[in-house]
């Protein structure tokens, strides 16, 4: 255990049974005086979906971003299905993906050749056949040669989840990946999401503000609050701790400083 003002955390105990998709412990980013991540510690198991839950500035972004090896920690370390981040990077990142509205690929290329480049950035196998099976599965196909600048936000999303499933990873990030989309589209990329996770094993980590979305999907949540773990727990246990009936509330509660006792 480590203090934290005060808190004692426990370090996850290292994953010998190869069951930890993510292992964090005693994670810290700081920029310059600004605290971004402050010594939080998790373990997700593989084949989990897990919720990261926060607002806005919470740290959910940059703990992604330390996760996927793309910044450096502070201090603390990370292990990505068993190797550790960003040193043995090589090992998983062609084992992972990630996923968010936010990032555009090239409005320019089609989608297609955007498909061809990240398939093969990810040296992926027979790459026409898996661009028309996933062109298939996510309703692609009469678009597969426009740019993808002409396309909807809906189309982009769908698009997006291609890249993502591209490698077919066995961990897959997602930030806000519904969100702008009309309630029938973000209904069919969770379904489809559930799909994919049960149908290969995959392990999911999910940034999202949508509590409706976290509620279907996430067999556990972790809350963060200024950088550090204010809950975790699974979306039931959590709810019936700030005696709460949707996961909207008890975020309101944290994020307007009411104590699970208050709640109650």
């Amino acid at each position: 255990m480590t203090p934290q003002d005060g808190v004692l955390q426990r370090e996850p105990a290292p994953d010998r049974s190869g069951s930890a998709a993510i292992e964090v412990a005693h994670l810290t980013k700081l920029y310059k005086s600004t605290r971004a991540v402050d010594g939080i510690s998790f373990r997700i198991a593989r084949g989990s979906i897990t919720g990261l839950l926060g607002g806005n500035g919470a740290g959910k972004t940059t703990t992604i971003a330390m996760i996927m090896g793309l910044v450096l920690p502070t201090s603390g370390r990370v292990r990505v299905l068993g190797h550790a981040m960003p040193e043995e990077s090589a090992a998983v990142l062609g084992r992972m993906n990630f996923e968010s509205p936010y990032v555009d690929m090239p409005m320019r290329l089609t989608v297609r050749q955007n498909l061809t480049i990240f398939g093969r950035l990810y040296a992926v196998a027979n790459l026409p056949e898996r661009i028309t099976r996933l062109a298939a599965d996510l309703d692609l196909t009469e678009f597969l040669d426009r740019a993808n600048g002409k396309l909807s936000a809906g189309q982009k999303t769908r698009v997006a989840l291609a890249k993502a499933l591209i490698n077919e990873p066995e961990l897959l990030l997602l930030d806000e990946p519904t969100a702008s989309l009309d309630p029938d589209t973000a209904d069919w990329v969770r379904e489809h999401l559930e799909s994919y996770r049960k149908r290969n094993g995959a392990t999911i980590l999910l940034a999202s503000h949508n509590m409706f979305e976290v509620e279907r999907l996430c067999d556990r949540v972790i809350i963060l609050k200024r950088g550090r773990i204010e809950d975790d727990d699974s979306p039931e246990g959590i709810m019936a701790r700030y005696n709460r009936t949707t996961l909207e509330e008890v975020f309101l509660d944290v994020a307007r400083g009411r104590t699970r006792e208050a709640a109650q």
